[in-house]
This record gives C-alpha cells, sequence and structure tokens, in this order.
C-alpha cells in the first residue's frame, strides 16, 4: 500500500464519484478506478458499495478512511518538516562560544536567532581555548564563535568581526591613571598570558604587539580564558592585554584602557566543520553577522 494509492481512495471517498475523483485528481477515470481496485485487492475485502447514489464507504472503507486520512496528513507534514530543515528553519543547533563573547554577543545573539529560527532548537555550550577545536572536530557543537579563529585543515572559518586589543590593570595600578597607555610603558611588567600553555605564544596576538614595540614582559602566568586573566589581574598577579569586550561583565577593581599608540585587534570568527551538512550554519552565520557587525 502506497501513499499515491490511499490518496486516490480519500478522494473517492469525499466526492462518493470516480468521475468527480478523478477530476478533483486530474487523471482520467478509467485508471482510477483500476487503482481502486488494486488496493481493494490488497486489503481483501470491498471498499465500497457501487450503486446509484454513487460510491458509498463499507465498514472496512470506512474503517480505512480516518486512517488513511491520518496517513497522509502525517506525511504531508513530514516532508514541510523536511523542507524546512533543508532550508535551515528548524532542526537542532548547537552553539559553542568562547567566554570573552558571552556578555557582548549572547545577549543580542540569542533574540536574534529566536526571532530569526523560531523552530530551531538551539544549546549553547562553553568553550575555552584547549575545547574549541575538540568540541567542534567530535561534533559536540555544530558551529563555534572563536576568538581567534581556529586554523585546522578540517574547520572552516569565517571572519565576523574584530574587537581592538586594550589592557586590563588593577584599579589602583599608576597606569590607570592614563586615559590611554603607551605600549613603551609595559617594559618590565608582569603579563597574565594568553594563549594556553604549549601554542606557540610568538602567533598570538599580544606577543605581535609587544614584539613590534620592542617590549619584553615577563609572564606571571599563563591562562587559558579572559576571565582567568582577569581575575588574576584583580589578584594583582599582572596585567592582562585582553579584547575590549571582556569588559563588559568584568569586576569592580579591575579597569580597561586602550593603547594610546597601538590599534591592534583581534578577529572574531565563527568556525565549523568542513564536512558539516547542517543548513543551520548558514543563517546562524547570518544572524551572527548582524550581531557582531554592531559590537
Amino acid at each position: 500500500m502506497d501513499l499515491r494509492r490511499l490518496r486516490y481512495f480519500v478522494a473517492v471517498a469525499e466526492e462518493r464519484s470516480v468521475g468527480r475523483a478523478a477530476e478533483r485528481l486530474r487523471m482520467a477515470q478509467p485508471p482510477l478506478s483500476v487503482q481502486i481496485r488494486k488496493l481493494e485487492s490488497e486489503i481483501g475485502t470491498p471498499l465500497f458499495l457501487r450503486g446509484t447514489r454513487g460510491m458509498e464507504l463499507t465498514e472496512a472503507g470506512r474503517a480505512l478512511l480516518s486512517r488513511a486520512s491520518e496517513a497522509l496528513a502525517i506525511a504531508a507534514e513530514g516532508a514541510e518538516a523536511a523542507r524546512a530543515v533543508a532550508a535551515g528553519h528548524r532542526g537542532r543547533l548547537s552553539v559553542g562560544y568562547m567566554f570573552v563573547l558571552a556578555h557582548a554577543v549572547l545577549p543580542k545573539l540569542v533574540p536574534e536567532l529566536r526571532r530569526s529560527l523560531p523552530g530551531v532548537e538551539l544549546e549553547f555550550v562553553e568553550l575555552s581555548g584547549s575545547t574549541r577545536e575538540a568540541r567542534l572536530l567530535d561534533r559536540t557543537v555544530t558551529a563555534a564563535l572563536c576568538m581567534p579563529a581556529i586554523h585546522h585543515p578540517e574547520i572552516q572559518v569565517a571572519r565576523i568581526g574584530t574587537q581592538p586589543l586594550m589592557l586590563a590593570m588593577p584599579v589602583r595600578s599608576p597606569l590607570a591613571r592614563l586615559a590611554a597607555v603607551p605600549v613603551s610603558k609595559l617594559q618590565g611588567r608582569p603579563l597574565v598570558a594568553l594563549p594556553r600553555p604549549g601554542e606557540e605564544p610568538a602567533s598570538s596576538a599580544t606577543a605581535a604587539l609587544l614584539r613590534r614595540h620592542q617590549v619584553s614582559m615577563p609572564i606571571a602566568g599563563w591562562v587559558e580564558t579572559a576571565h582567568s586573566a582577569i581575575s588574576l589581574v584583580l589578584a594583582g598577579e599582572g596585567l592582562a592585554i585582553l579584547p575590549a569586550c571582556a569588559e563588559l561583565g568584568s569586576p569592580r577593581g579591575v579597569v580597561f584602557r586602550p593603547f594610546s599608540d597601538a590599534t591592534d585587534n583581534i578577529e572574531i570568527a565563527l568556525c565549523w566543520r568542513r564536512d558539516s551538512l547542517s543548513p543551520l550554519i548558514r543563517n546562524f552565520l547570518k544572524c551572527a553577522e548582524k550581531v557582531v557587525g554592531r559590537m
């Protein structure tokens, strides 16, 4: 029994006429009659009583009609659901994000996603420098908001924005009195540093900034997240060079200042597996670009 034959049966039952049903289905009457007879043969019992008043359902026909109508409705709903998923309007999206972006991005991104993708089930997963790549590769998250981008042959990257680097320091630091800090003032001061241990420091934006200004800062400690860096700054362990968005949600006692002689930025990127077939990524990227573009 297939859906096409059930659709023919429902049309005849509702029209109570093979002729009218054939017109409704836009087909000739003889083939429709053949299909109805085949359906009756398949089930093993008559479904219609054929009389002068038209096609009347038998008891078996009435039993089939309600279930056939339900089956057709479910099939149509399933097809529509498949189209919605293929268009990126339904499904499940697991979004990874780095903590440094949480306060700046999530309060704007989540409402935008709810408006743009109302049929999508959303999950948010916090990532760190040591987990972001692994969570993408093992498909724990569908896409990840990263700072900076991940460089891996299996990961696709879309750069969606930048953030200027700023200096985070205790409010009691002499440098806090300045509206903007010359990079040379950092010479010899302890640095709470990112990226994590094991990653090449020379590749980081902070290292590039200091190297260009020929400034050396002893490392007071290595951390994985901006949140941890701010905590150590508050504890008086050193200074940190962080993206401006890290200032949002920072505790009292820590202040951020721009550099007076540097405009270095760090990129914000959306990352996902190159082999991902999720159509949701395209629509998510549009939402992320819209939100990050306003930062």
